[in-house]
């Protein structure tokens, strides 16, 4: 049984019909997760329904206008809130809100802060609870998450969890579509993103794909690239935490590999500039890990500042010694190192 688990509470299992909350199931998920609070077990939980339960309460209509359903996420997170402190507090559990945007994955020290509060509540004995804090969060500048499978899968990254259990209304992944196909079969056990897992999930846009699977074989990809388990499983199903961490439950993606913390932030955040090298450079940076040297650079572009990530020619990222102008400044020069080897991961 794993010691540091992410949970992720996806909108289909929290609401009804997409609005308002379901209560019961709140309710009976948060015993499961008192269990394992009480074994001794770091349960981190990511939580949707926000934008569901402020229509409810304003007895309105969803909609996919952004800033209508960021007013809708403003009022619906504190009454998910309310039914969670409710619920755990029934077993004598505190929990946190933490609301995050994409930059605090991004920024390294917003990332420190925030991996250092989410292991001093745990330290607590308290359980975080996150969402994205969709008020601010803004499509159109990049800085949202698109969804919170993403989210989830970079809190686990970040925060060193061996597990990333993500609750939907589907038992797990199938080898076709098990809403048009009766003999569709579940997939137990993925040790590696293939084609065919990506062609069973369905493509965006697809019948299939509203539900969220391709997002979550999305977000599986950075569980397994990270070296931590992630599964996919009902939440609605009797008992099915305990069921799907003993792997008698769910879609289990299985990791074979292993990044340390920074390479897993320098991964997976968000660009501030990129870099063009030459044919040189690109070859001796594919061939292992060496720096990057101001020789190298053809091209800079964006402007970002010192310490900042950026990509190379889209197979690399590292963490830059110099702000964008200072290395507009030195391309081109010898023997000067713009990013040291063990700031650089390949793509």
């Amino acid at each position: 049984m794993p010691k540091r688990i992410v949970i992720k509470i996806g909108t289909n299992v929290l609401t009804e019909k997409l609005v308002g909350l379901n209560t019961a199931i709140i309710t009976q998920l948060t015993s499961q997760i008192a269990e394992l609070h009480k074994k001794g077990h770091e349960i981190i939980i990511i939580t949707s329904g926000a934008i569901g339960a402020g229509a409810l309460q304003l007895k309105t209509k969803k909609t996919r206008e952004l800033k209508t359903q960021q007013a809708l996420a403003a009022i619906g997170q504190s009454i998910v809130m309310r039914h969670y402190h409710d619920a755990f507090g029934q077993k004598k559990i505190n929990v946190a809100q933490i609301l995050v945007t994409y930059e605090d994955f991004s920024d390294r020290n917003k990332y420190l802060n925030l991996r250092n509060t989410i292991n001093k509540l745990l330290e607590l004995k308290v359980i975080p609870i996150i969402n994205e804090n969709d008020p601010i969060s803004t499509k159109e500048i990049g800085t949202s998450f698109g969804d919170n499978d993403k989210m989830s899968a970079l809190v686990a990254s970040k925060i060193n969890a061996d597990t990333l259990l993500m609750l939907s209304d589907i038992d797990g992944l199938y080898d076709k579509n098990p809403k048009t196909n009766k003999d569709a079969k579940l997939i137990k056990i993925v040790t590696k993103i293939t084609k065919e897992i990506e062609q069973a999930a369905g493509k965006s846009g697809s019948a299939f794909a509203v539900g969220g699977m391709l997002t979550k074989i999305k977000a599986a990809k950075i569980a397994m690239e990270s070296g931590f388990h992630m599964i996919i499983a009902n939440g609605k199903k009797k008992d099915i935490i305990r069921k799907s961490l003993t792997e008698k439950a769910g879609t289990h993606f299985i990791s074979l590999q292993k990044l340390s913390a920074k390479q897993r932030f320098i991964k997976f955040a968000k660009e501030k500039g990129k870099l063009k090298v030459n044919e040189c450079a690109d070859d001796i940076l594919k061939s292992g890990r060496v720096s990057l040297l101001a020789i190298g650079i053809e091209k800079v572009e964006g402007n970002f500042k010192k310490n900042d990530v950026v990509i190379i020619n889209n197979f690399a990222k590292g963490i830059v010694d110099y702000d964008s102008d200072q290395v507009q400044k030195l391309k081109g020069k010898k023997k000067k190192v713009i990013i040291k080897s063990e700031n650089l991961v390949l793509l």
